[in-house]
């Protein structure tokens, strides 16, 4: 009896420990597959889906004729789950299968890769629980291949295009370029908006030892390529006029120089060239001051190529003609304070020059006489109205920035020395792009257009946006631009630098300029020299301004002519520029 109850109870308590574990898996069972369902689910999606970004190609930049300059192309980063490290088997070229320590196989990626074993081996130690690591960025399509073919079960690779430019310093300081991950400089820069692509997403499953399964990649969203940017410049004009402006730079020692030629009836810039220009593909090819475009972004006093702006304010107003007659001393002190005096480059006594003869021989005393009958506020505006003291339209990356585009001084900050030295380009600063928009406004009969660098983006589907729809600005009437390029017409022709600067068959109307450089407030030996104009001067078709900063073995306009006539007789052979086909007036320069 007593043994029939204890069988009994064992029976009872083993039916309740059974129950008891099988109330546990229940729970369990319950916590898994409805609490917790979704947490675990997402945790093993987790673990086995791995999202790739998939890039897309950054948009190219062209010149005016679709030349390349800058371009992307594949590059690969060679990637590593450092979780799933661990011996691998190379295949020998006799076929045989050999078992490789994982240092054996970093050795090899790094042999492959031109990288360091240690470093490679630093990355996949620094976290081995790690899903990835970065092993080596951007290696071309042969070196991924090499590595790939080694079948690392471990290594991974994610495709992403490298910018390359294959014009090199061609326009240099133009483009720009990228830094490790945005653009920094240039054109690259200012349009990123266009020329950025948007990635896509992607992603593939992989088993328990980290391979990647095949056939399971899921494309969820596709990359959108970037726009290509067209400039419009001629990329075969800018390599000339850069070599034109190293060639004269280096033998007349200068710290730099610039280039710009623009086409008179729309604004566009056909050449922007700077020297030294930085190589993109080789961003210490040149020194930090000379890594972006000076052309735009560093303002100087130009000296004597600002007098034209004189004289048409003046022709505007109807308060001269070219044959207005005057009398220059050889020095001038009125209005002036004591000690105070502006000179010309030559000395001389009483001379009776017209005003053709003033503007021909780069009179500083005859200029400011003849200026003196425009009021402070008109001077300001004329200066404002031909775009000086501001951005250009293309706003070039930097040109805003405060210091970048020049300055004029309103009528209640000038002093009453910069009050007329500024009429001849001293007291005031302005950059070559500004300069090169002066020539093209009194090119195109006093209408300045906006110059133009970028002709638009053109997208994947064949749209284009961003391209610019030109308003031209009245700042003078035609008659005043007209007659200040027929004076000009007489540098070209009866100047000092005729025999340089003159083109048989076409007439060319010039500025000679030779700005003294002010260091610490006062100004000294250096000197900025320049060369502007417009040709045909008949029917102006390119403004063309070539500038040389601080040179050393010739510190006049002299050293600037020969550069200035090779880019103008290129302009003519590149856009085929029809000779002139009447003579020129011919203005007295004295009485």
């Amino acid at each position: 009896m007593t043994t029939t109850r204890q069988t009994a109870r064992r029976l009872q308590l083993t039916v309740l420990a059974v129950l008891a574990v099988v109330g546990l898996f229940v729970v369990k069972l319950v916590d898994l597959q409805v609490v917790r369902a979704e947490e675990l689910t997402v945790a093993a999606e987790s673990r086995r889906t791995i999202p790739v970004t998939t890039h897309g190609i950054r948009g190219s930049i062209v010149d005016a004729n679709g030349v390349v300059l800058a371009d992307s192309v594949e590059r690969y980063d060679i990637t590593a789950a450092p979780v799933n490290v661990k011996p691998t088997t190379f295949i020998t070229q006799d076929g045989e299968r050999v078992e490789v320590s994982t240092v054996e196989a970093v050795a090899k990626i790094a042999e492959l890769t031109g990288t360091s074993s240690a470093d490679l081996m630093a990355e996949l130690t620094a976290d081995p629980s790690s899903q990835f690591a970065y092993l080596v960025k951007a290696v071309d399509l042969a070196t991924f291949q090499a590595v790939w073919d080694l079948d690392i079960a471990w290594v991974y690779s994610d495709m992403r295009p490298s910018r390359v430019y294959p014009s090199g310093a061609i326009a240099g300081n133009l483009v720009g370029f990228l830094g490790t991950d945005e653009p920094l400089a240039g054109t690259e820069r200012r349009w990123d908006e266009c020329l950025a692509s948007t990635p896509g997403q992607s992603s593939y499953e992989r088993g328990a030892d980290g391979v990647r399964l095949p056939g399971s990649l899921v494309v969820e969203q596709e990359p959108v390529d970037g726009a290509t940017v067209h400039l419009t410049i001629d990329s075969d004009l800018q390599w000339f006029a850069q070599q034109a402006l190293a060639t004269r730079g280096t033998e007349v020692g200068a710290d730099w120089g610039t280039a710009m030629v623009v086409r008179v009836a729309t604004g566009e810039i056909v050449a922007a060239a700077d020297w030294p220009s930085i190589d993109p593909n080789d961003l210490n090819s040149v020194g930090p001051n000379d890594a972006g475009a000076r052309s735009f972004v560093a303002p100087f006093e130009p000296g004597s190529i600002m007098k034209p702006v004189a004289f048409a304010a003046l022709l505007d107003q109807g308060l001269i003609t070219p044959n207005t007659q005057l009398v220059v001393p050889g020095n001038y002190t009125e209005g002036l304070p004591p000690g105070e005096n502006i000179t010309d480059v030559f000395s001389h006594g009483d001379l009776r020059w017209t005003a053709t003869g003033i503007l021909m021989n780069s009179s500083n005393i005859g200029t400011v006489m003849l200026s003196n009958q425009l009021t402070e506020k008109q001077k300001y505006e004329y200066f404002m109205k031909f775009g000086f003291g501001q951005p250009t339209a293309v706003d070039f990356l930097g040109e805003s920035v405060p210091g970048n585009h020049g300055r004029v001084f309103s009528p209640e900050e000038i002093d009453s020395v910069s009050e007329k030295t500024q009429m001849f380009g001293q007291g005031i600063t302005a950059t070559s792009a500004q300069m090169a928009s002066l020539y093209q406004t009194l090119g195109n009969g006093g209408v300045r257009m906006p110059l133009t660098l970028v002709a638009g983006c053109e997208w994947p589907d064949g749209t284009w946006t961003n391209v610019p729809v030109p308003q031209g600005e009245r700042v003078v009437s035609e008659y005043a631009a007209d007659t200040t390029i027929q004076m000009m017409e007489t540098v070209a022709s009866q100047g000092g630098l005729r025999s340089v600067i003159s083109i048989p068959g076409y007439r060319v109307a010039a500025k000679t300029g030779t700005g003294e450089v002010a260091e610490n407030g006062r100004y000294g030996a250096e000197r900025i020299v320049s060369l502007a104009g417009v040709v045909p001067a008949d029917d102006p078709e390119y403004a063309i301004v070539v500038t040389f900063g601080k040179p050393d073995i010739m510190k006049s306009s002299a050293a600037a002519a020969p550069t200035f006539n090779a880019i103008m007789e290129q302009v003519i052979k590149t856009f085929r520029v029809q000779p002139s086909t009447e003579a020129a007036p011919n203005l007295p320069l004295t009485w």
